[in-house]
């Protein structure tokens, strides 16, 4: 009456009276559970990635681990296995969104690059990562509003800033010794500034666009948020007009201005 059955390795018998379609989510099982074992560290980063979603769509307190797993395609007891309760997902999925963002960063290779150059490449490469990545600013934003309770605990993330501020750092000591800056900043404060730039605009774009009546996530609107943000910054960092450093329509001549039409 019994069946000896092998399926990926897993031997284990079967009644022959037992209907195959209670027979095939055993095997289905056992598969996942092979596939785990084969794969933990694919099965750890996609319970990362499917929580970096859960919480940028839904905070903290609005995340499900049961969605969280079911999205990973593993169960709580992966879950808990390979990463820890809610909590610990949470803070792990934090140090996984600054450890990408400072990584990328450390490709731009600012060193290399003439100072006012390494600035506009620094400007636009945070614009647009924060543009390919907004669950990064919906994490910011619940990590803000629960005033950096969890980011406190990370014995990582501090160490990850370091290096990427004393880049920043060389780049206006070069500046400044070359004549092409004005004034030796701080590097910590013109990073934050360039990052605010960026934030404050995509992050409250929906309100603004009403209160100002215009789309402000039109390519054109990016473009020339952009183009304003590298004008503003290197014409602080250089004690020049923002019209030098302009890429959009050359600005009206103040005389032409004043004259009748």
């Amino acid at each position: 009456m019994l069946q000896a059955i092998t399926s990926v390795g897993v031997s284990f018998d079967v009644d022959r009276r037992i209907p195959q379609r209670r027979v095939f989510p055993v095997l289905a099982k056992a598969k996942r559970i092979l596939k785990w074992q084969r794969d933990p560290e694919g099965m750890r980063l996609r319970i990362l990635e499917a929580a970096k979603q859960e919480f940028a769509a839904h905070g903290l307190a609005g995340a499900r681990v049961d969605r969280i797993a079911a999205k990973a395609g593993a169960n709580k007891r992966m879950l808990y296995y390979h990463v820890g309760n809610k909590d610990d997902l949470y803070l792990a999925v934090l140090e996984g969104a600054y450890e990408k963002i400072r990584v990328e960063e450390r490709g731009l290779d600012l060193e290399h690059l003439d100072p006012s150059e390494a600035i506009e490449r620094l400007i636009g490469f945070t614009w647009n990562y924060f543009l390919r990545n907004p669950e990064f600013l919906a994490l910011l934003n619940t990590e803000n509003l629960a005033q950096a309770r969890y980011l406190k605990r990370s014995t990582k993330v501090k160490s990850m800033h370091s290096p990427f501020v004393e880049m920043i750092r060389t780049v206006v000591t070069r500046g400044v010794e070359s004549g092409d800056f004005q004034v030796a900043v701080d590097p910590i404060q013109l990073y934050i500034s360039i990052a605010a730039l960026s934030f404050f605009y995509l992050s409250n774009s929906a309100t603004l666009s009403v209160i100002f009546g215009r789309d402000l996530l039109r390519k054109q609107a990016k473009d020339e948020r952009l183009d304003h943000m590298v004008a503003l910054v290197l014409a602080a960092l250089t004690g020049k007009s923002t019209a030098a450093f302009s890429r959009g329509k050359a600005a009206r001549p103040r005389s032409a201005a004043r004259q009748p039409a």
